[in-house]
């Protein structure tokens, strides 16, 4: 499939600050296969990630996905972590050109919450845990208007429950593979459903490219 042409579905809306989720699922609804993400997608859904990345001015992802990166790439946009506990290796890549955002909380650890503002532009949100919506809306209010969350599902569950999930992304795997894996959002029951309208279901072989928005 064009990747270029595929895009062109994915335009952000007009109306902003907007959150855009990408996640990918099997069919019977794990993300990951023995603990690997990577052994549900294909190079086609590697490059619409690269691709919707590319469309957002901020990525956002929790601490335990983005540990399965050493280094963010050239040209994409803005990293901002989420962490509590601020287990992150602050001198690693991912710090290496001083726009990575990290958020977290009143009571991280004060040692590493140092280290955290040595490399990084730091938001602290929440006192025990992290208050994502309040992060959201205060980079929001620094100029940030179209978002990429790549996850994880407690991290996705708590911008859903923030009211800041506005789209959900979701690339179906042709894959059947029991166990217990997490679902796309792990987290408690939200307050009232989130009703989402489907704006297009792309098959490219025997995945199918799903884009869901907010009514």
């Amino acid at each position: 499939m064009d990747t270029d042409e595929l895009l062109k579905r994915y335009a952000y809306p007009e109306r902003t600050p907007w959150l855009r989720a990408n996640m990918i699922a099997t069919l019977d609804g794990g993300i990951q296969y023995k603990g690997d993400t990577g052994a549900l997608g294909y190079p086609g859904d590697h490059a619409l990630m690269t691709g919707l990345r590319s469309l957002a001015d901020l990525v956002v992802m929790g601490a335990a996905t983005v540990r399965e990166y050493d280094s963010w790439p050239d040209g994409a946009p803005p990293l901002a972590i989420v962490s509590r506990s601020l287990d992150l290796d602050f001198d690693g890549g991912l710090f290496d050109d001083g726009r990575t955002i990290v958020i977290t909380a009143e009571r991280a650890p004060a040692d590493r919450l140092e280290h955290a503002r040595e490399r990084a532009d730091v938001l602290v949100t929440g006192d025990a845990s992290t208050d994502i919506g309040a992060a959201l809306d205060e980079l929001a209010r620094r100029g940030h208007r179209r978002f990429l969350c790549e996850g994880g599902p407690r991290l996705l569950a708590q911008v859903a429950a923030a009211g800041w999930l506005h789209e959900l992304c979701l690339t179906l795997s042709p894959m059947i593979i029991a166990g217990g894996a997490s679902r796309i959002l792990n987290g408690p029951d939200l307050d009232v459903p989130q009703r989402m309208r489907l704006i297009h279901a792309v098959p490219d072989g025997d995945y199918l490219f799903t884009r869901y928005t907010i009514e």
